[in-house]
């Protein structure tokens, strides 16, 4: 078995000033946003798109992240909690997010970038796809520091001690998502959309293979305590994206001979 290197959650400070890694996570994420993004316009089938949409979707998107991922947490995760405690809904230094929010938050947010510069709903979210697994990964590599959201417990050989929990083995579940939400789903939807692609299908490819990489990978995280297993012995997170699947493979077929 593995033990956590317990990585100091600070990455750098200077007097008072502290830069902790999962901060750091969240610069790396929208960095590569805005570099893979000029890449992508530089492909000619995205020719009605520019950087000052570019710019839009990043600030905007940002602002339905976190609104969106906070807000999801407290509807999904924890109602009756925040119910009872309404000045708790936007505490966000205290943690909380959920990713099926946040992307909710950030569809919704598109909608008023469409608005703004006259361009198609599903063409900015074919844009975008490639572009945010990445930043997911980023995420995950910071909740592995942070030693939270970890695994069940397993008798594998590269069974993880998170020394914050307890001094069961435990899969590392960070890093798989980290590897298939974001490596591979971004080579996914990075090589196939290395061509003109019918309008809708790079979307729904992102559905569906994120949504099949969190259903299976979530049979190895340790559901939440204050939630457990719901019907079927799935979790909350499973169950979320069970719709993303559907929806996406209808999508994929409906769209994908319309080019």
């Amino acid at each position: 078995m593995l033990i956590h290197p317990q990585i100091d959650p600070i990455a750098i400070q200077l007097g008072p000033l502290k830069l902790h890694w999962y901060g750091l996570m969240y610069l790396f994420a929208f960095l590569s946003f805005i570099q893979l993004g000029k890449r992508q316009l530089k492909k000619t089938w995205w020719s009605n798109l520019n950087e000052n949409i570019l710019d839009d979707t990043f600030f905007y998107g940002a602002i339905g992240v976190i609104l969106g991922g906070r807000l999801g947490y407290v509807l999904f995760y924890q109602p009756v909690y925040f119910l009872s405690n309404l000045d708790q809904v936007f505490a966000f230094w205290q943690g909380g997010m959920s990713f099926h929010g946040g992307f909710l938050g950030v569809l919704i947010s598109l909608i008023f970038i469409t608005k703004k510069h006259h361009v198609s709903w599903l063409k900015l979210t074919d844009f975008i796809a490639p572009l945010i697994p990445l930043g997911l990964g980023f995420g995950r590599i910071g909740n592995f520091i942070n030693q939270e959201l970890w695994g069940r417990p397993t008798d594998l050989a590269w069974g993880m001690i998170f020394p914050i929990t307890d001094k069961i083995a435990r899969h590392p579940s960070q890093l798989y998502q980290a590897l298939f939400e974001g490596l591979f789903l971004f080579l996914i939807l990075y090589l196939y959309s290395n061509k003109k692609r019918a309008t809708g299908s790079i979307s729904a490819l992102f559905l569906i293979f994120y949504g099949l990489f969190r259903f299976l990978i979530e049979f190895t995280r340790e559901p939440d305590s204050f939630l457990g297993l719901f019907y079927l012995n799935l979790s909350i997170g499973q169950w979320l994206t069970i719709p993303m699947i559907g929806i996406g493979i209808v999508m994929f077929f409906i769209t994908k001979n319309k080019v």
